[in-house]
């Protein structure tokens, strides 16, 4: 082969390499009015349903090494059950949102199968800071994916009195110690430029 073609042939097979590394990297930007945080926490004689509003969310994630960045923010000043004085109690008591106004989860790493198109299922492992403490945990998505648009789901236990919170429970009322947490997280991809 001619040193010139071969040459050039070299140049064209990195750059071939070095753009499909770029495809892999890849940013989702949440859409807060599509994504929603709900809980359910158990009690004497009833279930306690309530939700939270996503403040923000911006995740990187590289589809080769795993590697991931970004932030989710919740809103814990959001938060509501539809009983004024339970959530007030909520507030104050559990969540001390007041000073503490923003549930945050910080992903580091994906693994699992993550397909460009149609449905996959990955791990997100990361920090979830919830009253100023980080806590790590594993959070198992079901994604589907149709063009640009992404949509994710998980749904995961919170141990929030092993975590420091305060349990409301008293002498008549009873609840868990865990709290169900539903996750449903929509969005739009785009490939990553590392700046």
């Amino acid at each position: 082969m001619p040193h010139p073609l071969r040459r050039t042939l070299i140049v064209l097979a990195v750059g071939l390499a070095a753009a499909s590394g770029l495809a892999q990297q890849t940013a989702l930007a949440l859409d807060p009015q599509k994504s929603t945080v709900s809980f359910t926490l158990e009690a004497t004689l009833h279930t306690v349903h309530g939700n939270f509003r996503v403040r923000s969310g911006a995740i990187r994630f590289d589809a080769v090494s795993g590697a991931a960045s970004g932030m989710i923010v919740v809103d814990a000043t959001s938060g509501e059950t539809g009983n004024q004085k339970r959530d007030r109690n909520m507030h104050r008591d559990v969540l001390q949102s007041a000073s503490h106004s923003e549930i945050t989860f910080t992903p580091t790493r994906v693994s699992g199968k993550f397909a460009p198109q149609g449905e996959s299922q990955v791990q997100v492992e990361g920090i979830l800071k919830l009253l100023g403490a980080e806590h790590p945990i594993t959070l198992p998505f079901d994604v589907q994916i149709a063009g640009s648009a992404l949509r994710a789901t998980t749904h995961f236990a919170i141990p929030y009195v092993a975590w420091g919170l305060k349990n409301p429970s008293s002498a008549f009322l009873h609840v868990a110690e865990k709290v169900e947490v539903s996750i449903v997280a929509a969005g739009e991809l785009a490939p990553w430029q590392s700046p």
